[in-house]
Order: structure tokens, then sequence, then C-alpha cells
């Protein structure tokens, strides 16, 4: 390998990289797990395979990036993923009603079924170029990282694990998601998890960058987008009619009014009007108005209280400007409520958490418990173990047009992965 994978697991005064083990928080029992497992002679060819085949992950990352995946147009991309499972050595392949792409590993019990996955979508629209440039070792293109690069961390573990033939007892499920980013809601993982979906026992998600960062905690947060509609008409002919844009400023200040002294203490919450429209002309009476409005929250209680003063917020302002009109028939209005994320949290001493982090300190690197929205918030709120893990290498410039990843070590990703998934889904014993 191009770097040894001897990390010293010295139990009486263990250290990885320049970190003391306490300070990570690992359990000597996961350490220990984690190391016997590298030691595997099947884990650990599936682990050199990883590093041998970094040129053919970084062929299919520039594959995937330039087949655009904007939300809710995933297909064409889902489509070529389910070959490459197919190809990567997948027992079988399907795309659900909700357009998730799943590639199932049988295991020898199948007691139990991990899932592990990476988001087919991208934030950028329709229309986007997404073809791949590439300055020395640098690749630049919308998407390249988040996360086109997790699904290929997908794909590179489930091609390793066949081809060294690494046998688990519990099934895997290689998944690639829908609707992670923007007003796709979560809504491939709210389908896997539905009363009578498949429903993982575990779930493990690659999404973000680096090594280090796993997110055990889902930030919740509700979106909303307002309409105020009225009869419209010119701004002088049609003067004293119920203006929705006055209404929607009048519920903008009435819910920061409130909002504020809410979110000034406590567990953090935050608010953001983030789009604002309608209207035809300067100089006419506008016949609707329209606002996004994003709020979060660590807490549940803190998220649902936000939530009740931002709608009340907006009936108050309706009621107000509908007060003062003059003529015309009364203002009425939309609110759609247009994401819903839950929130939640898994415990540090959680056995999958204790995993990501031995898992990660095996290549010398202390890993960092962190809160973020991904695909885990689902399972974790509805307490199912979840984390999500690094896609590794080097990148910036997430859901910008001149985002960019260096393929740098991106192999460590796939062998922590391995590590990790394997972990869960339990290496099977000798058929008796």
């Amino acid at each position: 390998m191009r770097r040894q994978l001897t990390t010293l697991f010295a139990l009486a005064g263990l250290t990885f990289g320049s970190q003391p083990l306490a300070a990570q928080q690992v359990a000597r029992e996961y350490v220990e797990e984690i190391r016997t497992l590298a030691d595997n002679a099947a884990v650990s060819a599936a682990m050199r395979l990883a590093e041998e085949h970094d040129d053919w992950a970084l062929e299919r990352l520039i594959e995937l990036t330039e087949i655009p995946a904007p939300p809710f147009m995933e297909e064409a991309r889902g489509e070529r993923f389910a070959e490459l499972l197919l190809e990567a050595g997948a027992d079988s392949v399907w795309t659900d009603r909700e357009g998730n792409v799943i590639g199932l590993r049988r295991g020898r019990s199948g007691a139990r079924t991990i899932g592990f996955g990476g988001h087919l979508d991208t934030v950028f629209p329709e229309g986007t170029d997404v073809t791949i440039r590439q300055v020395g070792d640098t690749l630049f293109a919308p998407g390249v990282g988040d996360d086109t690069r997790g699904l290929v961390v997908v794909l590179s573990a489930l091609r390793a694990m066949e081809e060294a033939d690494v046998r688990t007892d519990g099934d895997i499920l290689f998944v690639g998601v829908v609707g992670e980013e923007g007003l796709g809601d979560l809504r491939g993982m709210k389908h896997l998890y539905r009363e009578g979906g498949l429903r993982p026992d575990v779930w493990i998600d690659v999404d973000g960058g680096g090594l280090a960062r796993i997110v055990s905690m889902g930030l919740g947060s509700v979106r909303y987008r307002v309409t105020f509609k009225g009869p419209g008409g010119h701004s002088w002919g049609a003067f004293g009619t119920a203006n929705p844009a006055h209404a929607m400023s009048r519920a903008v200040r009435y819910f920061q009014d409130v909002a504020d002294t809410l979110t000034r203490s406590g567990t953090k919450t935050s608010y953001n009007v983030g789009r604002i429209g309608g209207g035809t002309s300067v100089n006419s009476v506008p016949f609707e108005s329209w606002m996004e409005v994003d709020m979060r929250a660590l807490s549940p209680a803190s998220l649902d209280r936000i939530e009740e003063v931002f709608l009340a917020a907006m009936d108050r302002a309706l009621e107000e400007e509908n007060g003062l009109r003059r003529e015309g028939r009364p203002l009425t209005v939309d609110k759609d409520r247009i994401g819903l994320r839950p929130s939640g949290e898994m415990a540090d001493d959680a056995p999958l958490v204790q995993r990501a982090l031995a898992s990660t300190a095996y290549f010398g690197i202390e890993g960092e418990l962190a809160r973020s929205s991904t695909d885990s918030n689902v399972p974790i709120a509805l307490g199912v173990p979840a984390v999500t893990i690094g896609r590794g290498g080097v990148g910036a410039n997430g859901h910008a047009p001149d985002e960019y990843w260096i393929n740098r070590d991106a192999y460590l990703a796939v062998q922590r992965a391995i590590l990790l998934v394997v972990a869960e889904a339990k290496l099977a014993g000798p058929i008796s």
C-alpha cells in the first residue's frame, strides 16, 4: 500500500497521530474490534484493492459528475449508477418509486440490514454546465464533491469487497439517494424509512469533505413558502386595494420582532427570509407577493416554537392589511410548508458512533463529532443508528459553480468506509 495501515494500538497508552485516545472518547473494545477486522485477510485485501482501484474511481467520478442531476431530475445519473452497482458486484439492483437506486449485497443470515449511501442530486438547476475542467490534479465542476464523490466511495467499497470476497452476516444496501438537496426535503430517505419501507437497521451516509468530521447529530429545519394574494391593479387607479407586498412586509417585521427574542438565549435557533418575489411593475399593486423562509434549531421544541411564532405573524399581517383596505376584495394567504427535516442526535457512546471514531482513528486521524443537516437526519430522528462520514480527498466551494476536488489520498475514505460498514454488518463465520 502507498501508506502502511499499521497504526500502533498500544492499549496501555494508546495514541493516534498526536492525539490521545481519551480525547477521542473511543472505547478500547471498538479500537480492538477495528484492528482485528483490518487484520482479517479478506478485509485487508479489500482495503488494498480500494487503493489499487484509485484510477478507476477517478474515472467514475468524472463520468458521474458530467451526468446532470438537478433537484427532482436525478433519473439519468441514477440509471448509470444502477449499471455501475451491477458491474461492481451487487446481487440485485432496482430503483424504488421515489427514485432511489438500490443495490443489495446479500449477507449470510440477512438478519440485519446495513444501509450505505450517498445522494444522487446536486443543488444546481437544469442547464448548468457540469463539464469537468482539470487543472493539474484539481477537478473543477459543479457537484464534483457534493455528492458525486460520495457515490463513488459507495461504488468503490462495493467493488473492493466483492473482488476480495468479503462475506458479511448482514445484508448491505448500497444506495444512491434522491432528494437530499434544497427542496428535495430528504424525500429519498423519508421513502426508505416510511412505514412499510426498507428501513435499514443502520444507516451510514457519505457526504461532506475529508475524513475527520463524523456527523452524529441531525440539525432540524422547517421551510415555508408564503404567498399573499389580492386583486392587484394600477398603483393610482386601484389605490386603497389591499396590497400583498405591504402585508408581506408587515409579516416579516412581526415575525422578526418575536423570533429575535427566541434566538438570543437557550439552544441555538435560526431564521432566514431567503427569497422574495412578486409584482409586475413599479406602478402596479401586486396581485401576489411571496417569500421562502428557513428556520432551524438544535431542539425540536425550539423548532416547533419558532414555527408557531412564524405562522402567527403571517395571520396577524394578513388581518391588519385587510383592515386598511378601502375597496376590493380582501387578501388571502397560502402558508405552504415546503420542507421539514427532523432533528435528533446519537449518543457519543453508541456502538455505531464508536465504530466510526475507531475506524477513523485507525488511520491516525482524530474523529470530530458534528451536527449537520444530511440524509442521516431521518433515521436519527426515528431512533435508528446513523452517521454521515466524509468522502475523502481535498475539496471546497460546495454548492458553488467553482466547486473543486483533489484526489489526494482519497482511497483512505473508501478504506475507512469498508471498515465501518463491515464492522456493522459483521464478518460471516464459516459455513457449518
